[in-house]
């Protein structure tokens, strides 16, 4: 039998997940019995963790948000017994667990890929080699969909957010998949596919550019430049913009009549480099979290965690002790507040990334904040791999900021003077405008190169400057000061 990564001998014939759909595990094919909403709730939070561990203060917060009953840690433990036995049935009484296994401070799943759809449809979408090939592996990929990721847990957050990716990988593979097909000349059976995918989803360029493209190719050269045509007002009307660079080049080939000289667009070759680390400082009140946020952060590679600190003014002596790369500081402690202490912090020479975690305390600490120039926030109930992924894009000079706090945030503060707010934005280019629209709408940079059709390098290059034309240093000032310009208003936000 084979081994799984992290060393335990599993049979995939045996046992295997599946979250592409309703949520279930099955042995021999037959569906195990897994108990009620919140017991397979556990299990579902271990597998969408992709085999890290989960603590069980995370458990515990993110399957009672907000209200954990008293006895909500022997619960935990009694949900984990009854799967454990669900699992692994011959398991003897005193033998250790090798599918749902103890991993302090809390437990993980244990499986190969092969054996988790939603892992094993990642791997598919994420492969690559000639068209005939990438055909192959997308059309697997998504054979493996039986509706919508994980939708039984849907009022949870880790749940949606993970669905939410899940969805965009699968848009990708629908993408892939017409372009290979493209490549191997089948587009009149792809044109209806093609036409319902840009409807289904008219701000992303790749579905317009291959319905264009199918529909050219199938001798519909007016079909073609109609669809570009409905591209350009449904941007315009929903984004404020034209066509990318690459669609207008696209209508001005189909003119021309010289479509079958451009290439795909090509994927960005992967970047292999040394995993640089990160040193992180965690500032909270509660001795729980810290241990949490220290063992999330010890078991990922790339980050090391230098310190701890329990109130704001620990966390400013932390800070110029250890110099950390970013500081995880808890907005609401006692002695001094979070928003005071990054104020402190972000003042000094060379202040490292402030990552604001907050349970939705004052809104106006965290409009605040945000003014101050913090790197992101994160919900205390984010899952691991949200918080990991906020620690990464603040030290790569990017932002992830919960859509759940800045959609309140914006709602709530856009459109209030500050005499201290940047100034206007006159002297800005056409193109410096549009990133800052999508910046504002929280989009990441990789997703804003793949909007307007640019390269990574170039966005940051843009995200500079124009920290630098309005006198600002972190990102996040600059969504703040978009819709303090007017330049987009709360209902005109799509955020992805």
């Amino acid at each position: 039998m084979p081994r799984t990564p992290f060393g335990f001998t599993l049979d995939p014939a045996m046992l295997t997940f599946t979250a592409l759909g309703p949520f279930q595990a099955w042995a021999d094919g037959a569906p195990l019995e897994l108990g009620g909403q919140r017991q397979r709730a556990v299990l579902a939070r271990l597998l969408v963790a992709g085999g890290r561990a989960v603590p069980v203060t995370t458990l515990i917060d993110e399957l009672w948000p907000g209200s954990p009953p008293a006895q909500a840690l022997s619960t935990i433990q009694g949900y984990v017994s009854r799967l454990r036995r669900a699992l692994e049935p011959g398991r003897a009484p005193r033998e250790e667990a090798e599918v749902l296994v103890s991993a302090a401070p809390g437990y993980a799943l244990r499986a190969s890929a092969e054996q988790v759809d939603a892992w094993r449809f990642e791997s598919l979408v994420q492969s690559d080699g000639p068209p005939a090939m990438v055909w192959e592996a997308m059309d697997t990929a998504l054979g493996l969909w039986r509706g919508p990721a994980l939708a039984e847990f849907a009022d949870l957050t880790w749940a949606s957010t993970e669905a939410g990716r899940l969805e965009e990988l699968r848009l990708v593979a629908v993408e892939r998949r017409a372009d290979a097909g493209l490549a191997l000349g089948r587009a009149t059976a792809l044109v209806a596919d093609l036409e319902a995918h840009a409807s289904a989803y008219p701000l992303r360029e790749e579905a317009w550019r291959l319905l264009a493209l199918g529909l050219y190719r199938t001798g519909r050269q007016g079909d073609a430049l109609g669809a570009l045509r409905r591209a350009r007002a449904v941007w315009r009307d929903e984004l404020g913009l034209d066509l990318t660079s690459g669609l207008q080049r696209l209508e001005s080939d189909m003119l021309a009549q010289r479509v079958e000289d451009i290439p795909a667009p090509p994927s960005p070759p992967p970047v292999e480099s040394p995993v640089e680390v990160l040193r992180v400082l965690v500032a909270d009140d509660q001795a729980l979290v810290r241990a949490g946020l220290q063992a999330v952060l010890s078991g990922e590679p790339g980050l090391e965690p230098v310190g701890e600190a329990a109130d704001g003014e620990q966390a400013i002596a932390a800070v110029r002790e250890f110099r950390p790369d970013v500081v995880l500081l808890d907005i609401q402690m006692p002695h001094l507040d979070g928003l005071a202490a990054a104020r402190r912090i972000l003042a000094d020479d060379h202040p490292p990334k402030v990552i604001m975690m907050t349970t939705f305390g004052s809104d106006e600490n965290l409009y605040a904040a945000l003014r101050a120039g913090v790197s992101g926030f994160v919900l205390k109930t984010s899952p691991p791999e949200q918080l990991v992924a906020a620690i990464r894009a603040a030290a790569a000079g990017d932002a992830l900021i919960d859509q759940a706090v800045t959609t309140r945030l914006i709602a709530g503060f856009a459109g209030r003077t500050d005499p201290a707010s940047p100034p206007q934005l006159a002297g800005l280019s056409d193109e410096r405008i549009d990133v800052l629209k999508l910046v504002a709408r929280g989009l990441t940079n990789r997703q804003i190169a793949q909007t307007l059709c640019l390269t990574e390098p170039v966005v940051s290059e843009e995200v500079a400057a124009l920290l630098d034309h309005l006198g600002l240093f972190e990102r996040a000032q600059l969504v703040v000061a978009a819709y303090e310009s007017g330049l987009v208003t709360p209902g005109a936000v799509a955020v992805k």
